[in-house]
């Protein structure tokens, strides 16, 4: 198990899907606890969608790191991964919901998904090609630090723009 990346990457969609969805209800389950919120779904935005595709993703990279760390490409592909994951959501969302006018509930559980399955497919693909070059992993780690430390801020200090704004109630962040 050690070296097979594609096998690796369908226990992280697995990883993924089942963390996402259980982080999705964490800040409910929990009454609300200010200290889940950084890392769970705190209201139906987009943002915090994007939110439970990314944490699962970057813990899961961090653990499956130590098993690659001779790929020097491995943080730069992880990267690319989690970035396609990210912008996926938000594009399939206001996409469908653009073309049809409303998105029922099963629609929006799928498109994450379909954007986590797309983001492991793709970096399994650019493990198994050898296309990506990481000059600068170490860049990759701290873009993906950035991101993460973005999502707790905004969290918190939401700006009113529409991926931030609760369908549901209008509210943006907690």
């Amino acid at each position: 198990m050690k070296r097979s990346i594609g096998l690796w990457n369908l226990i992280g969609f697995a990883v993924t899907s089942l963390s996402g969805t259980l982080l999705h209800f964490l800040y409910e389950w929990t009454g609300k606890a200010v200290f889940v919120a950084p890392f769970s779904g705190v209201n139906e935005s987009t943002w915090e969608h994007m939110k439970l595709l990314f944490f699962p993703m970057f813990i899961f990279a961090i653990i499956q790191s130590f098993f690659f760390k001779d790929r020097e490409e491995f943080w730069c592909v992880k990267l690319k991964g989690t970035l396609l994951g990210l912008v996926l959501i938000p594009v399939l969302f206001y996409t469908y919901n653009g073309v049809i006018g409303s998105s029922p509930d099963w629609i929006n559980i799928a498109i994450f998904f379909i954007s986590a399955a797309i983001a492991y497919i793709y970096e399994t693909r650019q493990f198994n090609n050898k296309t990506t070059f990481c000059k600068k992993p170490t860049l990759a780690i701290t873009v993906l630090c950035v991101i993460a430390v973005l999502f707790v801020i905004f969290t918190f200090a939401t700006p009113e723009i529409g991926i931030f704004k609760d369908p549901m109630t209008g509210t943006y962040g907690i």
